[in-house]
């Protein structure tokens, strides 16, 4: 039996409300993808039960062309209400924003619920021979008679 259930945008606060089975648990709701997830779109019918993915991702006030205002096909509705949570990025922020966001649902794997990796993409600042091997200050000024360090 699938139920109502609201979720917001977590960057401007917008309510999404989508029908989904009650047996799925929630994870959390994120910014950004979890490492190893699967994602479907809400709006694509095949993927209405969402069992064969790991979450959902949104476009904050997306909706499908075909559909007006209100309740899809597919169980998605923008209700035009603004969240205030305190972990809402901008809550000034227009609202819609068409940002994208993820719903993941909790993982199991041989009865072990599964928690995300970090992400492992590592960021390299710098390479071992670019750039200075330390800060270079402002030269001193010439000692008596032209005297310099």
């Amino acid at each position: 039996m699938s139920y109502p259930v609201t979720y917001y945008c977590p960057h401007c606060g917008a309510v999404v409300e989508i029908e989904r089975e009650g047996y799925l648990a929630d994870k959390s709701v994120t910014p950004y993808p979890l490492e190893g997830w699967t994602y479907a779109d809400p709006h694509d019918s095949a993927n209405a039960s969402y069992e064969s993915v790991d979450g959902i991702r949104f476009v904050c006030g997306e909706m499908p062309p075909e559909s007006g205002v209100g309740q899809t096909e597919t169980g998605i509705r923008w209700t035009g209400d603004q969240s205030n949570a305190d972990d809402v990025e901008n809550p000034t922020m227009t609202s819609p924003c068409d940002r994208t966001f993820y719903l993941s649902f909790v993982r199991f794997e041989n009865g072990n619920e599964i928690e995300p990796q970090p992400d492992t993409d590592q960021v390299r600042i710098a390479s071992d021979t670019a750039g200075p091997s330390k800060p270079n200050g402002p030269t001193s000024p010439d000692g008596p008679g032209g005297f310099r360090r």
